[in-house]
Protein backbone atom coordinates (compact mmCIF):
# COMPACT_ATOMS: atom_id res chain seq x y z
CA UNK A 1 0.00 0.00 0.00
CA UNK A 2 2.60 2.42 0.95
CA UNK A 3 6.72 2.61 1.06
CA UNK A 4 8.75 1.86 3.83
CA UNK A 5 9.44 5.55 5.10
CA UNK A 6 7.04 6.38 8.43
CA UNK A 7 5.38 9.43 6.62
CA UNK A 8 4.67 7.49 3.28
CA UNK A 9 0.75 7.18 2.79
CA UNK A 10 -2.10 6.76 0.46
CA UNK A 11 -3.68 10.13 0.57
CA UNK A 12 -2.04 13.35 1.71
CA UNK A 13 -4.45 16.05 3.09
CA UNK A 14 -3.09 19.73 4.05
CA UNK A 15 -5.09 21.65 6.13
CA UNK A 16 -8.28 20.51 8.53
CA UNK A 17 -11.01 22.87 7.31
CA UNK A 18 -14.71 21.31 6.41
CA UNK A 19 -12.95 20.52 3.14
CA UNK A 20 -9.99 18.33 4.42
CA UNK A 21 -11.92 17.02 7.47
CA UNK A 22 -14.91 15.64 4.48
CA UNK A 23 -12.70 14.53 2.33
CA UNK A 24 -10.58 13.00 4.63
CA UNK A 25 -13.17 10.93 5.98
CA UNK A 26 -14.63 10.03 2.75
CA UNK A 27 -11.29 8.45 1.45
CA UNK A 28 -10.50 6.72 4.59
CA UNK A 29 -13.18 4.17 4.22
CA UNK A 30 -10.58 2.35 1.87
CA UNK A 31 -7.65 4.21 2.28
CA UNK A 32 -4.44 5.48 4.76
CA UNK A 33 -4.76 9.13 5.54
CA UNK A 34 -2.34 11.74 6.78
CA UNK A 35 -3.83 15.27 7.81
CA UNK A 36 -1.39 17.89 8.39
CA UNK A 37 -2.67 20.88 9.72
CA UNK A 38 -0.22 23.88 10.34
CA UNK A 39 -1.84 25.17 13.88
CA UNK A 40 -4.33 23.23 16.15
CA UNK A 41 -6.94 21.09 13.77
CA UNK A 42 -9.60 23.59 14.65
CA UNK A 43 -7.90 26.65 13.81
CA UNK A 44 -9.12 27.06 10.61
CA UNK A 45 -11.24 29.86 8.57
CA UNK A 46 -14.43 27.04 8.88
CA UNK A 47 -13.69 27.46 12.68
CA UNK A 48 -14.80 31.75 12.12
CA UNK A 49 -17.73 31.20 9.85
CA UNK A 50 -20.57 33.00 11.38
CA UNK A 51 -22.99 32.78 9.02
CA UNK A 52 -24.37 29.56 7.78
CA UNK A 53 -24.43 26.95 4.40
CA UNK A 54 -26.59 27.93 1.32
CA UNK A 55 -28.21 25.27 0.66
CA UNK A 56 -31.90 24.33 -1.42
CA UNK A 57 -33.44 22.47 1.51
CA UNK A 58 -37.37 24.39 1.64
CA UNK A 59 -40.48 24.18 -0.54
CA UNK A 60 -40.25 28.26 -1.71
CA UNK A 61 -36.71 28.00 -2.72
CA UNK A 62 -35.76 26.08 -6.24
CA UNK A 63 -32.47 24.93 -7.64
CA UNK A 64 -32.79 27.37 -10.05
CA UNK A 65 -33.32 30.17 -7.78
CA UNK A 66 -29.82 29.40 -6.03
CA UNK A 67 -28.18 28.91 -9.36
CA UNK A 68 -29.76 33.01 -10.77
CA UNK A 69 -28.53 34.43 -7.59
CA UNK A 70 -25.20 32.84 -7.74
CA UNK A 71 -24.82 34.07 -11.49
CA UNK A 72 -25.91 37.50 -10.94
CA UNK A 73 -23.47 37.52 -8.11
CA UNK A 74 -20.78 35.84 -10.21
CA UNK A 75 -20.71 39.43 -12.90
CA UNK A 76 -20.84 37.21 -15.93
CA UNK A 77 -17.82 34.79 -14.63
CA UNK A 78 -19.44 31.92 -12.98
CA UNK A 79 -18.97 28.34 -14.90
CA UNK A 80 -22.66 27.43 -15.87
CA UNK A 81 -21.50 23.83 -15.75
CA UNK A 82 -20.18 24.30 -12.31
CA UNK A 83 -22.92 26.45 -10.56
CA UNK A 84 -25.47 23.81 -11.71
CA UNK A 85 -22.93 21.12 -10.99
CA UNK A 86 -22.73 22.35 -6.99
CA UNK A 87 -26.21 23.79 -6.41
CA UNK A 88 -27.87 21.00 -7.17
CA UNK A 89 -25.52 18.31 -4.94
CA UNK A 90 -26.71 21.17 -2.09
CA UNK A 91 -29.46 18.63 -0.21
CA UNK A 92 -26.91 16.04 -0.71
CA UNK A 93 -23.91 17.82 0.97
CA UNK A 94 -26.38 18.87 3.90
CA UNK A 95 -27.70 15.34 4.22
CA UNK A 96 -23.73 14.58 4.69
CA UNK A 97 -23.05 16.72 7.25
CA UNK A 98 -26.00 15.47 8.83
CA UNK A 99 -25.01 12.24 8.60
CA UNK A 100 -21.62 13.22 10.32
CA UNK A 101 -23.25 14.96 13.54
CA UNK A 102 -23.52 18.52 12.26
CA UNK A 103 -26.54 20.26 13.88
CA UNK A 104 -28.00 22.50 12.03
CA UNK A 105 -30.90 25.31 14.11
CA UNK A 106 -35.04 24.10 13.37
CA UNK A 107 -37.86 25.56 13.64
CA UNK A 108 -40.49 24.33 16.25
CA UNK A 109 -41.97 21.91 13.81
CA UNK A 110 -38.76 20.75 13.24
CA UNK A 111 -37.88 21.98 9.41
CA UNK A 112 -34.67 23.72 9.40
CA UNK A 113 -34.39 27.22 10.20
CA UNK A 114 -33.22 29.83 7.11
CA UNK A 115 -31.26 32.74 7.06
CA UNK A 116 -31.34 35.49 4.16
CA UNK A 117 -28.11 36.79 3.37
CA UNK A 118 -26.82 39.54 1.03
CA UNK A 119 -27.79 38.61 -2.93
CA UNK A 120 -30.33 36.06 -1.63
CA UNK A 121 -33.98 35.78 -3.17
CA UNK A 122 -34.79 33.20 -0.93
CA UNK A 123 -34.08 32.02 2.79
CA UNK A 124 -31.79 29.41 2.32
CA UNK A 125 -28.98 29.39 4.56
CA UNK A 126 -28.90 26.74 7.22
CA UNK A 127 -27.16 27.89 10.47
CA UNK A 128 -26.31 26.78 13.84
CA UNK A 129 -27.09 30.20 15.81
CA UNK A 130 -24.18 32.31 14.61
CA UNK A 131 -21.54 30.18 15.26
CA UNK A 132 -22.33 27.58 11.93
CA UNK A 133 -18.18 27.04 11.21
CA UNK A 134 -17.57 26.42 14.63
CA UNK A 135 -20.47 23.12 14.97
CA UNK A 136 -19.21 21.95 11.68
CA UNK A 137 -15.31 21.48 13.04
CA UNK A 138 -16.24 20.45 15.71
CA UNK A 139 -18.82 17.50 14.27
CA UNK A 140 -15.96 16.54 11.50
CA UNK A 141 -12.93 17.33 13.73
CA UNK A 142 -14.28 14.82 16.29
CA UNK A 143 -14.63 12.16 13.59
CA UNK A 144 -11.74 12.43 12.39
CA UNK A 145 -9.92 12.03 15.29
CA UNK A 146 -11.59 8.77 16.08
CA UNK A 147 -11.20 7.25 12.52
CA UNK A 148 -8.66 4.29 12.65
CA UNK A 149 -7.27 5.31 9.10
CA UNK A 150 -6.89 9.21 10.01
CA UNK A 151 -3.72 10.41 11.13
CA UNK A 152 -4.00 13.90 12.39
CA UNK A 153 -0.51 16.08 12.73
CA UNK A 154 -0.70 19.25 14.14
CA UNK A 155 2.29 22.27 13.85
CA UNK A 156 2.75 20.66 10.46
CA UNK A 157 3.35 23.34 7.75
CA UNK A 158 3.82 22.25 4.15
CA UNK A 159 6.82 23.78 2.88
CA UNK A 160 6.25 23.00 -0.93
CA UNK A 161 4.58 19.78 -3.08
CA UNK A 162 6.29 17.05 -3.80
CA UNK A 163 5.91 16.50 -7.90
CA UNK A 164 7.78 14.83 -10.64
CA UNK A 165 8.69 17.20 -12.49
CA UNK A 166 10.55 18.12 -9.31
CA UNK A 167 12.39 14.82 -8.95
CA UNK A 168 13.18 14.53 -12.65
CA UNK A 169 10.97 11.95 -13.73
CA UNK A 170 9.38 11.23 -17.08
CA UNK A 171 5.89 11.99 -17.96
CA UNK A 172 3.21 14.58 -17.15
CA UNK A 173 3.90 16.85 -14.25
CA UNK A 174 2.08 14.97 -10.91
CA UNK A 175 1.92 15.20 -7.47
CA UNK A 176 3.93 13.24 -4.88
CA UNK A 177 3.41 14.43 -1.83
CA UNK A 178 4.80 17.40 -0.04
CA UNK A 179 8.08 18.69 2.07
CA UNK A 180 6.44 19.15 5.92
CA UNK A 181 7.85 21.31 8.68
CA UNK A 182 7.06 20.00 12.56
CA UNK A 183 7.49 23.42 14.24
CA UNK A 184 8.17 22.09 17.40
CA UNK A 185 11.23 19.93 16.25
CA UNK A 186 12.31 22.36 13.88
CA UNK A 187 12.56 19.68 10.99
CA UNK A 188 11.54 19.36 8.15
CA UNK A 189 9.94 15.84 7.07
CA UNK A 190 9.48 13.98 3.13
CA UNK A 191 5.49 13.06 3.20
CA UNK A 192 5.19 10.91 0.04
CA UNK A 193 2.06 9.89 -1.31
CA UNK A 194 -0.81 8.43 -4.11
CA UNK A 195 -2.85 11.26 -3.88
CA UNK A 196 -2.16 15.01 -2.23
CA UNK A 197 -5.24 17.12 -1.50
CA UNK A 198 -5.14 21.06 -0.62
CA UNK A 199 -7.74 22.55 1.38
CA UNK A 200 -5.21 25.14 3.21
CA UNK A 201 -8.20 27.52 3.17
CA UNK A 202 -7.37 31.47 2.03
CA UNK A 203 -4.63 34.26 2.21
CA UNK A 204 -6.42 37.38 2.91
CA UNK A 205 -3.81 37.84 5.82
CA UNK A 206 -2.00 39.66 2.89
CA UNK A 207 -3.77 42.57 3.36
CA UNK A 208 -3.58 44.86 6.78
CA UNK A 209 -7.23 44.66 7.67
CA UNK A 210 -8.95 41.21 7.26
CA UNK A 211 -11.48 39.13 9.22
CA UNK A 212 -9.75 35.94 8.38
CA UNK A 213 -7.60 34.09 10.79
CA UNK A 214 -3.86 34.69 10.95
CA UNK A 215 -3.34 31.26 9.83
CA UNK A 216 -5.06 32.33 6.28
CA UNK A 217 -1.60 33.09 4.07
CA UNK A 218 -2.21 31.18 1.06
CA UNK A 219 -0.31 28.83 1.69
CA UNK A 220 -1.70 26.41 -1.06
CA UNK A 221 -2.22 28.96 -3.74
CA UNK A 222 1.55 29.63 -3.46
CA UNK A 223 2.76 25.69 -3.19
CA UNK A 224 0.23 24.89 -5.54
CA UNK A 225 1.71 28.29 -8.31
CA UNK A 226 5.46 26.87 -7.42
CA UNK A 227 4.52 23.50 -8.48
CA UNK A 228 2.78 24.22 -12.09
CA UNK A 229 -0.77 24.25 -11.20
CA UNK A 230 -3.02 26.97 -12.84
CA UNK A 231 -3.83 29.86 -10.74
CA UNK A 232 -7.30 31.74 -11.56
CA UNK A 233 -8.74 34.86 -10.85
CA UNK A 234 -6.56 36.20 -8.35
CA UNK A 235 -8.09 39.78 -8.53
CA UNK A 236 -11.07 39.37 -6.73
CA UNK A 237 -10.64 39.18 -3.24
CA UNK A 238 -14.14 40.10 -1.22
CA UNK A 239 -14.08 42.68 0.80
CA UNK A 240 -16.13 41.73 4.16
CA UNK A 241 -18.38 44.99 4.16
CA UNK A 242 -18.71 44.34 8.35
CA UNK A 243 -16.04 43.74 10.57
CA UNK A 244 -16.61 45.31 14.07
CA UNK A 245 -14.13 48.44 14.12
CA UNK A 246 -12.45 48.55 17.49
CA UNK A 247 -8.93 49.15 18.20
CA UNK A 248 -8.95 45.76 20.45
CA UNK A 249 -10.79 43.33 18.30
CA UNK A 250 -9.12 41.62 16.02
CA UNK A 251 -10.45 40.48 12.96
CA UNK A 252 -14.07 40.10 14.86
CA UNK A 253 -17.00 39.39 11.77
CA UNK A 254 -20.29 40.79 11.93
CA UNK A 255 -22.08 38.17 10.49
CA UNK A 256 -24.35 39.24 6.93
CA UNK A 257 -26.97 37.00 8.42
CA UNK A 258 -27.35 40.53 10.85
CA UNK A 259 -28.30 42.35 7.76
CA UNK A 260 -30.27 39.66 6.65
CA UNK A 261 -32.30 39.54 9.63
CA UNK A 262 -33.37 43.36 9.03
CA UNK A 263 -30.15 45.35 9.93
CA UNK A 264 -29.95 48.80 8.12
CA UNK A 265 -26.33 49.91 7.27
CA UNK A 266 -26.10 53.79 8.18
CA UNK A 267 -23.36 56.77 7.96
CA UNK A 268 -21.69 58.87 10.44
CA UNK A 269 -24.33 61.45 10.88
CA UNK A 270 -27.56 58.42 10.89
CA UNK A 271 -28.21 58.51 7.60
CA UNK A 272 -29.28 55.10 5.94
CA UNK A 273 -27.52 55.03 2.84
CA UNK A 274 -27.31 51.76 1.02
CA UNK A 275 -30.70 52.30 -0.83
CA UNK A 276 -28.73 55.10 -2.37
CA UNK A 277 -26.47 52.51 -4.02
CA UNK A 278 -28.56 49.77 -4.88
CA UNK A 279 -31.73 48.35 -5.30
CA UNK A 280 -31.38 45.82 -2.50
CA UNK A 281 -30.25 48.39 -0.76
CA UNK A 282 -28.96 46.74 2.83
CA UNK A 283 -29.46 43.42 1.18
CA UNK A 284 -26.84 44.22 -1.23
CA UNK A 285 -24.15 42.10 -2.91
CA UNK A 286 -20.86 42.22 -0.77
CA UNK A 287 -19.17 44.00 -3.39
CA UNK A 288 -21.36 46.99 -3.61
CA UNK A 289 -21.75 47.52 0.12
CA UNK A 290 -17.90 47.65 0.84
CA UNK A 291 -17.23 50.35 -1.76
CA UNK A 292 -20.46 51.96 -0.86
CA UNK A 293 -19.37 51.62 2.82
CA UNK A 294 -15.77 53.25 1.76
CA UNK A 295 -17.13 55.77 -0.44
CA UNK A 296 -19.26 56.96 2.84
CA UNK A 297 -16.24 56.94 5.05
CA UNK A 298 -14.51 59.22 2.28
CA UNK A 299 -17.79 61.23 2.02
CA UNK A 300 -18.53 62.13 5.38
CA UNK A 301 -14.66 61.72 6.93
CA UNK A 302 -16.12 59.13 9.27
CA UNK A 303 -14.22 56.50 10.84
CA UNK A 304 -16.62 53.55 10.00
CA UNK A 305 -19.99 53.22 9.47
CA UNK A 306 -22.40 51.61 11.41
CA UNK A 307 -25.15 48.76 11.25
CA UNK A 308 -28.12 49.23 13.42
CA UNK A 309 -30.45 46.79 14.99
CA UNK A 310 -31.88 48.57 18.05
CA UNK A 311 -35.27 48.19 16.40
CA UNK A 312 -35.44 44.22 16.31
CA UNK A 313 -36.30 42.77 19.48
CA UNK A 314 -33.72 42.64 21.95
CA UNK A 315 -34.35 38.73 23.06
CA UNK A 316 -34.71 37.84 19.37
CA UNK A 317 -31.02 39.34 18.50
CA UNK A 318 -29.40 37.45 22.49
CA UNK A 319 -30.52 34.18 20.96
CA UNK A 320 -30.15 34.41 17.60
CA UNK A 321 -26.61 36.12 17.00
CA UNK A 322 -25.17 35.22 21.27
CA UNK A 323 -21.62 35.55 19.43
CA UNK A 324 -22.03 38.51 18.04
CA UNK A 325 -23.70 40.01 21.24
CA UNK A 326 -21.35 38.57 23.45
CA UNK A 327 -18.12 39.90 21.36
CA UNK A 328 -19.69 43.43 21.28
CA UNK A 329 -20.56 43.64 24.72
CA UNK A 330 -17.23 42.96 25.76
CA UNK A 331 -16.15 45.74 23.86
CA UNK A 332 -18.16 48.28 24.90
CA UNK A 333 -21.21 47.82 22.43
CA UNK A 334 -24.42 46.44 23.23
CA UNK A 335 -26.35 45.99 19.77
CA UNK A 336 -29.36 45.99 21.57
CA UNK A 337 -29.53 49.70 22.56
CA UNK A 338 -26.78 51.19 20.23
CA UNK A 339 -25.55 51.11 16.68
CA UNK A 340 -22.40 48.84 15.53
CA UNK A 341 -19.20 50.59 14.29
CA UNK A 342 -18.33 48.33 11.34
CA UNK A 343 -15.81 48.76 8.45
CA UNK A 344 -14.93 46.87 5.72
CA UNK A 345 -12.17 44.11 5.60
CA UNK A 346 -10.64 41.61 3.38
CA UNK A 347 -12.80 38.53 3.59
CA UNK A 348 -12.88 36.02 0.80
CA UNK A 349 -10.37 35.27 -1.60
CA UNK A 350 -12.80 34.16 -5.43
CA UNK A 351 -9.82 32.88 -7.37
CA UNK A 352 -6.95 30.36 -6.69
CA UNK A 353 -5.79 26.86 -8.28
CA UNK A 354 -7.77 25.96 -10.98
CA UNK A 355 -9.74 22.76 -10.42
CA UNK A 356 -12.04 20.54 -12.73
CA UNK A 357 -15.83 18.71 -11.48
CA UNK A 358 -13.81 16.54 -9.96
CA UNK A 359 -11.85 18.35 -7.76
CA UNK A 360 -8.67 17.71 -9.59
CA UNK A 361 -5.80 20.77 -10.89
CA UNK A 362 -3.82 20.60 -13.97
CA UNK A 363 -0.99 18.71 -11.78
CA UNK A 364 -1.87 14.70 -11.92
CA UNK A 365 -2.98 13.60 -8.56
CA UNK A 366 -2.75 16.87 -7.08
CA UNK A 367 -6.86 17.64 -5.87
CA UNK A 368 -8.10 20.78 -4.09
CA UNK A 369 -11.32 22.24 -2.51
CA UNK A 370 -12.45 24.87 -0.46
CA UNK A 371 -11.23 28.73 -0.49
CA UNK A 372 -7.27 27.78 -1.64
CA UNK A 373 -9.29 26.64 -5.02
CA UNK A 374 -10.99 28.34 -8.20
CA UNK A 375 -13.84 26.16 -9.25
CA UNK A 376 -15.82 28.75 -11.44
CA UNK A 377 -18.62 28.84 -8.79
CA UNK A 378 -18.06 32.57 -7.61
CA UNK A 379 -17.08 34.16 -10.82
CA UNK A 380 -16.33 37.59 -10.03
CA UNK A 381 -17.38 37.77 -6.75
CA UNK A 382 -18.97 35.20 -4.25
CA UNK A 383 -22.77 34.87 -2.93
CA UNK A 384 -22.95 35.16 0.58
CA UNK A 385 -22.39 31.43 2.24
CA UNK A 386 -22.17 29.44 -1.07
CA UNK A 387 -18.26 29.08 0.35
CA UNK A 388 -18.99 25.89 2.64
CA UNK A 389 -21.00 24.61 0.45
CA UNK A 390 -18.70 24.09 -2.28
CA UNK A 391 -15.88 22.87 0.03
CA UNK A 392 -18.87 20.15 0.89
CA UNK A 393 -19.47 18.74 -2.90
CA UNK A 394 -15.88 19.44 -4.68
CA UNK A 395 -14.33 17.52 -1.20
CA UNK A 396 -16.70 14.37 -2.19
CA UNK A 397 -16.22 15.17 -5.96
CA UNK A 398 -12.48 14.73 -5.05
CA UNK A 399 -13.51 11.97 -2.97
CA UNK A 400 -14.99 9.47 -5.58
CA UNK A 401 -12.31 10.37 -8.43
CA UNK A 402 -9.56 9.35 -6.04
CA UNK A 403 -10.81 6.12 -4.86
CA UNK A 404 -11.59 5.66 -8.18
CA UNK A 405 -7.65 6.08 -9.06
CA UNK A 406 -5.84 5.13 -6.17
CA UNK A 407 -6.11 1.41 -7.63
CA UNK A 408 -4.22 2.61 -10.52
CA UNK A 409 -1.46 4.47 -8.67
CA UNK A 410 1.57 2.38 -7.46
CA UNK A 411 2.77 2.41 -3.94
CA UNK A 412 4.17 5.93 -2.57
CA UNK A 413 7.84 4.93 -3.08
CA UNK A 414 8.71 6.98 -5.99
CA UNK A 415 12.61 8.43 -5.55
CA UNK A 416 12.35 11.61 -3.78
CA UNK A 417 14.93 13.77 -2.27
CA UNK A 418 14.69 13.71 1.79
CA UNK A 419 14.66 18.01 2.97
CA UNK A 420 18.25 19.17 2.55
CA UNK A 421 19.68 22.40 4.56
CA UNK A 422 23.38 21.79 5.25
CA UNK A 423 24.02 25.47 4.19
CA UNK A 424 21.43 27.55 5.66
CA UNK A 425 21.90 28.76 9.57
CA UNK A 426 19.73 30.21 12.62
CA UNK A 427 19.05 33.54 11.33
CA UNK A 428 19.95 36.58 13.93
CA UNK A 429 17.36 39.28 12.39
CA UNK A 430 13.90 38.10 12.47
CA UNK A 431 13.39 41.74 12.07
CA UNK A 432 13.36 41.46 7.94
CA UNK A 433 10.11 39.12 8.56
CA UNK A 434 8.39 41.06 10.42
CA UNK A 435 9.17 44.51 8.27
CA UNK A 436 8.53 42.66 5.03
CA UNK A 437 5.25 41.13 6.59
CA UNK A 438 4.27 44.59 7.23
CA UNK A 439 5.33 45.91 4.69
CA UNK A 440 3.04 43.85 1.90
CA UNK A 441 0.61 44.14 3.99
CA UNK A 442 0.04 48.02 3.94
CA UNK A 443 0.64 48.49 0.13
CA UNK A 444 -1.56 45.53 -0.59
CA UNK A 445 -4.52 47.94 1.55
CA UNK A 446 -3.48 51.02 0.05
CA UNK A 447 -2.54 49.98 -3.58
CA UNK A 448 -4.81 46.65 -4.76
CA UNK A 449 -7.75 46.99 -2.25
CA UNK A 450 -11.24 48.01 -2.81
CA UNK A 451 -10.43 50.69 -4.66
CA UNK A 452 -7.74 49.94 -7.29
CA UNK A 453 -5.89 52.12 -10.19
CA UNK A 454 -3.52 51.56 -12.96
CA UNK A 455 -0.85 54.14 -10.94
CA UNK A 456 -1.66 52.17 -7.49
CA UNK A 457 -1.09 48.99 -8.88
CA UNK A 458 2.32 49.89 -11.18
CA UNK A 459 3.58 51.32 -7.49
CA UNK A 460 2.88 47.67 -6.31
CA UNK A 461 4.05 45.62 -8.50
CA UNK A 462 7.71 47.44 -8.21
CA UNK A 463 7.53 46.77 -4.59
CA UNK A 464 6.64 43.25 -4.50
CA UNK A 465 9.49 42.58 -7.27
CA UNK A 466 12.14 44.20 -4.62
CA UNK A 467 10.68 42.42 -1.59
CA UNK A 468 10.69 38.90 -3.48
CA UNK A 469 14.28 39.56 -3.54
CA UNK A 470 14.74 40.06 -0.37
CA UNK A 471 12.54 37.03 0.96
CA UNK A 472 13.70 34.51 -1.30
CA UNK A 473 17.65 35.43 -0.48
CA UNK A 474 16.58 34.77 3.03
CA UNK A 475 14.74 31.75 2.49
CA UNK A 476 18.08 30.00 0.97
CA UNK A 477 20.01 30.90 3.92
CA UNK A 478 18.52 30.89 6.66
CA UNK A 479 16.71 28.12 8.70
CA UNK A 480 12.66 27.97 7.51
CA UNK A 481 10.46 28.45 10.26
CA UNK A 482 6.53 29.22 10.15
CA UNK A 483 6.62 32.75 9.94
CA UNK A 484 9.33 32.65 7.04
CA UNK A 485 7.01 30.18 5.03
CA UNK A 486 4.27 32.26 5.55
CA UNK A 487 5.72 35.76 4.65
CA UNK A 488 6.89 33.69 1.42
CA UNK A 489 3.57 32.44 0.18
CA UNK A 490 2.15 35.69 1.08
CA UNK A 491 4.41 37.34 -1.26
CA UNK A 492 3.92 34.82 -3.99
CA UNK A 493 -0.38 35.56 -3.78
CA UNK A 494 0.56 39.40 -3.47
CA UNK A 495 2.43 39.15 -6.68
CA UNK A 496 -0.35 36.94 -8.10
CA UNK A 497 -3.12 39.23 -6.97
CA UNK A 498 -1.35 42.35 -8.46
CA UNK A 499 -0.91 40.57 -12.04
CA UNK A 500 -3.84 39.61 -12.31
CA UNK A 501 -5.35 42.80 -11.14
CA UNK A 502 -3.00 44.72 -13.67
CA UNK A 503 -4.37 42.54 -16.30
CA UNK A 504 -7.96 43.42 -15.96
CA UNK A 505 -8.74 46.54 -17.49
CA UNK A 506 -12.31 46.73 -16.75
CA UNK A 507 -14.61 46.80 -13.74
CA UNK A 508 -16.41 43.79 -12.90
CA UNK A 509 -17.59 42.12 -9.46
CA UNK A 510 -15.25 42.71 -6.87
CA UNK A 511 -12.47 44.07 -8.77
CA UNK A 512 -13.04 48.02 -9.14
CA UNK A 513 -10.55 50.13 -10.90
CA UNK A 514 -10.57 54.04 -11.27
CA UNK A 515 -9.32 53.95 -14.48
CA UNK A 516 -11.49 51.55 -16.20
CA UNK A 517 -14.94 51.90 -14.24
CA UNK A 518 -16.90 49.94 -17.06
CA UNK A 519 -17.88 46.55 -17.16
CA UNK A 520 -15.69 45.10 -20.56
CA UNK A 521 -17.74 42.19 -22.08
CA UNK A 522 -15.65 42.13 -25.29
CA UNK A 523 -12.48 42.11 -23.94
CA UNK A 524 -12.56 40.27 -20.30
CA UNK A 525 -14.98 38.31 -20.18
CA UNK A 526 -13.32 35.31 -18.86
CA UNK A 527 -10.92 34.00 -16.29
CA UNK A 528 -7.47 35.74 -15.96
CA UNK A 529 -5.22 32.86 -15.48
CA UNK A 530 -1.59 32.58 -14.60
CA UNK A 531 1.06 30.23 -14.96
CA UNK A 532 4.65 29.71 -13.41
CA UNK A 533 7.12 30.48 -16.15
CA UNK A 534 8.95 27.41 -15.33
CA UNK A 535 6.12 25.34 -15.43
CA UNK A 536 4.71 26.91 -19.51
Amino acid sequence: MTGSDPHDCDVLVLGSGISGLFFALRVARRARVVLVTKKQAAQSATNFAQGGIAAVVSGEDSVEDHIRDTVKAGAGLCRDEVVRFVIERSPDAIDGLLKLGVEFDRDTDGAFSLGREGGHSRRRVLHHRDATGREIERALLARARAHPNVTLLEDCMAVDLLTSRRAGLPGPNRALGAYVLDANRGEVLRFRARITFLATGGAGKVYLYTSNPDIASGDGVAMAYRAGASIANMEFFQFHPTCLFHSQAKSFLISEAVRGEGGVLRNGPGEAFMADYHPMADLAPRDVVARAIDTELKRTGADSAFLDVTHLDADFLRDRFPTIHERCLHFGVDLTREPIPVVPAAHYCCGGVMTDLSGETDVVNLFAAGEVTCTGLHGANRLASNSLLEGVVFAEAAAEKSLARLADIPPADVAVDSWREEDVTESSEAVVITQNWDEIRRFMWNYVGIVRSDKRLARARRRIVLLQDEITEYYWNFKITPPLLELRNLATVAQLVIASASRRKESRGLHFTLDHPETDDEGFAADTVLRHPDSR
